[in-house]
């Protein structure tokens, strides 16, 4: 991790943005459904099961914020959560969770819905400023992460490799975890090339990608 990600007046920066009341605002089920939201969209996408919803709820300190569930697939919807005592939509900046991809077991028809509404979300949404991929540190890249690596480097949105479950695994693997998907991202000219690895439990690199959020809004 660079000096620049741990910079002590950055990282408070972040600090001071998650310390608000986070709320959730509304679900979205099809592109049709998206609010007039002037404010900085920052989304978190990967494979069902990788901890987007456990991820949310440890960066804003809440317990149940995001829907949390040990069954792949939960999450059908785009999920807006923004800063504030009441949801709204003249807040900075909105947290998007989106539907797992990759899951198989769901019905075929509600598999294609979801990642129907994944690729339009992400090629369509102005204020998109960033995605964060979400992979398992135990994992590291699957090929339905490559192919949504890909979709957002056609589409030229920014996005950051965030690496989930870090504490699940010691730490010369999760070292070369970190190594392997950085040099995986050398192939894909919208990814940042620095990856964080981050634990929910544990509280791993949450305030690095606080920070990093923070700057954004």
């Amino acid at each position: 991790m660079t000096d620049a990600a741990r910079d002590p007046a950055r990282l408070e920066k972040g600090r001071v943005f998650f310390a608000q009341q986070w709320s959730f605002w509304l679900s979205v089920a099809d592109m049709n459904g998206l609010p007039d939201f002037a404010g900085v969209e920052v989304a978190f996408a990967g494979r069902s099961n990788v901890g987007k919803s456990s991820l949310i709820n440890a960066l804003t300190g809440t317990k149940a914020l995001a829907r949390t569930s040990n069954t792949p697939g939960r999450t059908q919807q785009l999920n807006y959560f923004v800063p504030g005592e009441e949801a709204s939509r003249e807040a900075p900046l909105a947290i998007v969770d989106m539907p797992g991809y990759g899951y198989a077991k769901a019905p075929l028809p509600i598999v294609e819905e979801w990642n129907e509404l994944i690729v339009a979300y992400l090629r369509g949404r102005v204020n998109l400023r960033r995605v964060y991929v979400l992979i398992d540190s135990r994992h590291g890249l699957k090929a339905n992460d490559e192919d949504v690596l890909e979709l957002l480097d056609k589409a030229a949105v920014s996005y950051q490799a965030v690496l989930t479950k870090a504490d699940k695994i010691k730490p010369p693997a999760l070292a070369t975890a970190i190594s392997n998907v950085e040099a995986a991202l050398k192939r894909h000219p919208a990814a940042f090339p620095e990856v964080l690895a981050t634990s929910s439990e544990k509280g791993t690199g949450l305030a690095e990608l606080r920070a990093a959020i923070a700057e954004l809004a």
